[in-house]
């Protein structure tokens, strides 16, 4: 095996340990190890389609790692005032609060603006909770996606 196929899959390794640990890009760590190693073949491997695929699944990745909380706060019929509050929220609780103070405040941000809004704590606490399944389920979508661009790239670039 060529050393450059040992370094993608490394970096891809550190995808997949990325996606579960906080301030780590898991999907855009495996789509750099990906990159690298088309580079270092003279943009022959993996070919342009399986390329395509690789990117627009680590790119929706990357987004529903960052907005999943929100999205899945709307979808429990929180307002989009409190799914835009749930988003600016998730990057600063990220950093300093890690991920169960990002699960809890995403979820505690969304109940206080929903219960604020509606007066109903039900519906807070639907939208809340709604966003807390929202942020754990992204994760685990990371998880997922990290670890098939891994097995992807490996049965292509072989």
């Amino acid at each position: 095996m060529e050393p450059m196929f040992l370094v993608a899959v490394a970096i891809l390794l550190a995808g997949v340990v990325g996606s579960v640990v906080p301030l780590v890009p898991g999907a855009g760590l495996s789509l750099l190890g990906i990159y690298l190693y088309w580079w270092s073949t003279g943009y022959a491997t993996p070919g342009t389609l399986a390329l395509v695929a690789f990117t627009l699944v680590g790119l929706a990745a990357i987004v529903t790692d960052q907005f999943g909380g929100a999205l899945a706060a709307g979808a429990g019929g929180a307002s989009t005032k409190t799914v835009v509050l749930a988003t600016v929220v998730s990057i600063p609780l990220l950093f300093v609060a890690g991920p169960v103070g990002l699960v809890l405040g995403v979820a505690a941000a969304v109940f206080a603006a929903e219960f604020y809004r509606t007066q109903s704590a039900g519906r807070g606490a639907r939208a809340g909770a709604f966003a807390a399944v929202g942020v754990l389920g992204s994760a685990v979508v990371q998880l997922v996606v990290t670890l098939s661009l891994l097995v992807g790239f490996v049965l292509v670039a072989l």
